[in-house]
């Protein structure tokens, strides 16, 4: 299919993924930020801290399916936007894509470098490293400093897809949609 040919919206399993993977990451924010009301060895704050663990993994283990997918053609912007502007969204979908896949590989070598497990439903995923508790908390800075950037590159991403629709009036999110586009 040349790009001229390409549907006007991506295809069911693009969009399912990436509002499931939306989903995903408020749960990922919602238990980080419930956590912090809860005491420090409740088991309120273990259960939201292992549903953050969970939730984070199934990001890792979607988004390579969602990388899979880019190989396939993506569906044109209508109007096409100038260049300047796909510069930039492409830099914002490798930085969020960066986001999806350091973030869980940091927290897995961070809880290795505790000594703490890593349990995805019930498997436990083996230990790289050596336990080492100062590796551990730089290992932390690091999976707290991207997941931080998180928050302003998912809000940013929702907000030039908002722009795109309300003020550009091209398409670009509605190929995101499964609604049909505006005419």
């Amino acid at each position: 299919m040349t790009r001229d040919m390409a549907a006007p919206r991506y295809g069911k399993l693009s969009i399912t993924l990436h509002w499931l993977m939306l989903a995903l990451f408020v749960g990922v924010y919602a238990c980080v930020e419930i956590k912090g009301f809860m005491p420090r060895g409740s088991e309120a704050r273990g259960l939201l801290m292992g549903l953050h663990g969970m939730f984070g993994a199934s990001i890792f283990v979607l988004v390579w399916v969602r990388l899979f997918g880019r190989l396939k053609p993506r569906p044109p912007i209508t109007p096409k936007p100038p260049a300047w502007q796909t510069a930039i969204a492409h830099l914002m979908h490798l930085a969020l894509y960066v986001l999806m896949i350091a973030t869980p590989v940091l927290a897995w070598l961070m809880l290795a470098a505790g000594d703490k497990p890593f349990p995805y439903f019930g498997f436990h995923v083996p230990s790289p490293l050596a336990v080492d508790t100062d590796i551990a908390k730089k290992l932390k800075y690091w999976h707290e400093l991207i997941g931080n950037a998180g928050y302003w590159l998912i809000g940013l991403h929702a907000a030039a897809g908002l722009f795109h629709h309300y003020w550009v009036g091209d398409d670009t999110l509605d190929r995101m949609l499964g609604g049909r586009n505006r005419s």
